[in-house]
């Protein structure tokens, strides 16, 4: 969401002339958006803007911070950081404009905090030119769900969701300008429109899925609680759909998802599994974790390890639990000792490391079709792409194949990656 969140102010820039450069040196304007999902971004940030106020004192950079340390700080953020020109919440980056002649004109800082439920900035569409193959799209922002470790409700608001049509109008406006697969993002898409009178998220994927040029459909981020059966007969219906989904389980045991608030139990989570599974055999799914939460003990975390073991994933994004700002887990008795969490992030890494290259390994004599996205940055001769179920492919390839569907078979299976070889095409999807 914040690297959209990104391409969006990008865009609001060069429309209005300015030039998008990488050297913080030479820039005219710095703006830093940022994240507190986990303390470590948070810590990285303040050091990054301690470097910014030296180049800021030297040359007169305006300087400016947006997305969600701006709103967890709000007015504070002025207090803890001074030197800075402007500050803008998620909410608000549809004023950017108006911040920065504000601050080119000298006239005032401009801090704008406001309500979460403002939809200005949600309308905001990046800029894609001709002969781009990827987008990503907005379809809602904020949270409902509340669980007891995230900051993600209080510094992005609740969810409101964009209106169908204009969703759809975005997406075959991308078509015609060349655009093969889109990513529908939201905190949780699997609510979208739970409270309007508009196209449920089924259905929005049933539009799309009719959208001509349009070949690759894929979306983040689920949650289990709201992944209904309707969502998951999509899988293997709907053509263009990807064999790929991201579902958080968060953690093996019922107790520590009780205090998490996560609103289902783990033999759910493993009934949604098996039931995708059903649907779409060769489907790809990737999880989120947290390791170390108040109160972990060794039975609860072993339940974290066996969910892993038993489930597999073909990937697993997995953090030691860091107390954030305003959050009930923060309250929580059971503080893990951080060496304790530490030591079970990297056992659990150990295993599901090993998981992932089984299953990438698994895919070595297969042809899987690739759409080719970029040179790749490990070899000049070979080009990289991704498979439908949004694993990476490096293969010797020319220019020609830029931004096209290749067939290609996997000859080796490494932990990150895999590496083919061209072969004929095949045609047809696995589900």
């Amino acid at each position: 969401m914040n690297d959209h969140d990104t391409e969006k102010m990008v865009h609001l820039l060069l429309s209005k002339g300015m030039e998008r450069i990488q050297d913080v040196n030479k820039a005219d304007i710095v703006i830093v958006n940022t994240c507190c999902i986990r303390e470590k971004a948070e810590q990285k940030f303040y050091s990054l803007m301690g470097r910014l106020r030296k180049i800021k004192r030297k040359k007169g950079t305006i300087l400016g911070v947006t997305g969600c340390i701006a709103q967890q700080e709000k007015d504070g953020i002025g207090e803890k950081l001074p030197f800075i020109d402007f500050s803008l919440g998620p909410s608000s980056i549809h004023r950017l404009g108006e911040a920065v002649d504000c601050a080119i004109a000298g006239e005032r800082h401009l801090f704008d905090f406001s309500d979460n439920g403002c939809i200005d900035s949600l309308l905001i569409k990046p800029g894609t030119g001709r002969g781009k193959i990827k987008a990503y799209i907005t379809i809602m922002k904020g949270c409902n769900n509340f669980c007891s470790y995230c900051v993600v409700p209080y510094v992005r608001g609740r969810e409101v969701s964009r209106n169908s049509s204009d969703i759809l109008q975005e997406i075959e406006n991308l078509a015609l300008l060349g655009v093969k697969e889109v990513t529908l993002l939201g905190q949780n898409v699997n609510s979208y429109n739970k409270a309007r009178d508009d196209l449920p998220f089924p259905d929005l994927l049933r539009c799309i899925n009719d959208i001509d040029s349009i070949e690759r459909i894929r979306f983040i981020t689920s949650h289990p609680k709201d992944m209904s059966l309707e969502l998951i007969e999509c899988f293997g219906s709907l053509s263009k759909l990807c064999e790929s989904i991201h579902l958080p389980f968060q953690a093996g045991s019922d107790r520590i998802l009780k205090l998490m608030n996560r609103g289902y139990t783990i033999e759910e989570y493993r009934k949604k599994i098996s039931l995708l599974r059903e649907r779409c055999r060769d489907i790809a799914i990737t999880a989120d974790c947290i390791v170390g939460f108040p109160g972990e003990s060794e039975e609860d975390f072993a339940g974290t390890l066996n969910l892993v073991e038993d489930i597999r994933f073909d990937g697993l994004f997995s953090f030691a639990y860091s107390p954030r700002k305003n959050t009930v887990a923060a309250t929580l008795p059971g503080s893990i000792p951080r060496e304790i969490a530490l030591e079970r992030l990297a056992h659990l890494q150990k295993i599901q490391k090993a998981i992932t290259l089984e299953h990438n390994r698994a895919m070595e004599g297969k042809i899987t079709e690739v759409l080719v996205e970029d040179w790749s940055k490990n070899s000049k001769e070979e080009v990289t792409g991704r498979t439908r179920t949004n694993k990476i492919v490096n293969f010797k390839g020319s220019s020609g194949m830029l931004g096209g569907f290749i067939d290609v078979e996997i000859v080796k299976g490494y932990a990150n990656s895999l590496k083919g070889e061209v072969r004929k095409p095949i045609g047809g999807h696995t589900c």
